[in-house]
């Protein structure tokens, strides 16, 4: 049984739970920039690059990572949201890419099969890729509205290098993440695919979109219908949401894509909006409640969380969707379905 096999025949039997936030676990350590740093002697100031822990410190990725599948996650993400080389020359780091995706998949795979031999349950590892500090849709110069910093090949000689290091460290599947601009998603498809082919076997993708107003759209205008029409080509073993606002102001938004969605649905959202120190209040119990919801209205097939959540959001979601029954898929009938910034369905 493939990896996918696998992964579809326990989320028929019941909804699976992800993981929660790396960067604010991470805060909570209160590290020195002597921590992240190590003995690379990279000659830039490394605090807040959570990635580079994975060489550095790996007692953390593997605490937090430990943590979440006590409190119950059937899938451990990688940190490595912003291990690619773009974000990580910021560092002066980029050499060290393929190292810290290898290692930090290696951390995530050796306490997930740990956790499996344990009690037969199997567990999964999903290889994080952030959408990176560029955007390949909208010009960061308001007076050259055709002007891009990169280019489509380039990020995906970008993604594909980070992708192929986490398959090879044990990553399941390849998570593309935080999708604020549709086009560096399909960057990321077109990656995998490549990955695949040098590989001779299939690399399963999540794609998990953010929205940037209540409206429902993200960074480069789609709504979350016209996301899935451009990326449904891709096969994904999940599509969903992450980030954004928290789970209250995703409800509408849930609800429609596991209308129009022939496949499963993950969503983890923020543990609600931070405050004014930009920390964030939302108890374990209250989000639990609020994507509770979702699953007693049969909208979602894996739950977890983003920034702000913790292992105890995590195990109060467990807690909460215990013995309900995971969302069924929908039947779509044979129509064209188009996707600009709007869906467009063209009846057959």
């Amino acid at each position: 049984m493939s990896r996918r096999e696998l992964f579809l025949a326990q989320a028929a039997e019941r909804i699976l739970i992800t993981d929660g936030a790396f960067g604010t676990e991470i805060q909570n350590w209160k590290l020195d920039e002597a921590a992240y740093a190590g003995t690379l002697g990279l000659g830039h100031d490394q605090k807040g690059n959570n990635d580079i822990l994975a060489l550095t410190m790996p007692t953390v990725p593997e605490t937090i990572t430990r943590a979440y599948l006590d409190a119950g996650s059937d899938i451990v993400s990688t940190n490595t949201f912003s291990a690619n080389r773009i974000s990580q020359a910021d560092y002066g780091a980029e050499h060290l890419v393929s190292a810290i995706n290898l290692a930090s998949a290696r951390i995530a795979r050796d306490l997930a099969d740990e956790y499996a031999q344990r009690d037969g349950r199997p567990r999964f590892v999903a290889g994080a890729i952030g959408p990176t500090n560029k955007t390949l849709s909208l010009s960061p110069d308001v007076n050259d509205p055709g002007f891009r910093e990169i280019d489509f090949d380039f990020l995906t000689e970008v993604y594909l290098e980070q992708a192929a290091s986490l398959v090879a460290g044990g990553a399941d599947f390849i998570l593309i993440e935080t999708v604020f601009d549709t086009l560096n998603a399909k960057a990321g498809i077109m990656a995998v695919r490549l990955l695949e082919r040098e590989l001779g076997h299939e690399v399963p993708i999540m794609l998990s979109m953010t929205l940037t107003d209540l409206s429902g759209r993200n960074l480069s205008g789609h709504t979350v219908e016209a996301f899935w029409h451009a990326v449904r080509h891709a096969r994904p073993i999940t599509i969903g949401l992450n980030c954004s606002f928290g789970a209250s102001q995703l409800r509408p938004h849930v609800r429609v894509l596991s209308q129009i969605a022939d496949t499963l649905i993950m969503v983890y959202p923020n543990a609600g909006l931070p405050n004014e120190l930009g920390e964030y209040d939302e108890q374990p119990e209250t989000t639990a409640g609020l994507v509770g919801e979702w699953a007693q209205n049969g909208q979602v097939n894996v739950l977890g969380g983003c920034c702000g959540s913790t292992p105890a959001h995590i195990a109060a979601m467990a807690q909460a969707v215990r013995g309900l029954a995971p969302r069924k898929l929908p039947v779509l009938g044979p129509v064209t379905r188009l996707a600009g910034l709007e869906p467009f369905v063209l009846a057959a």
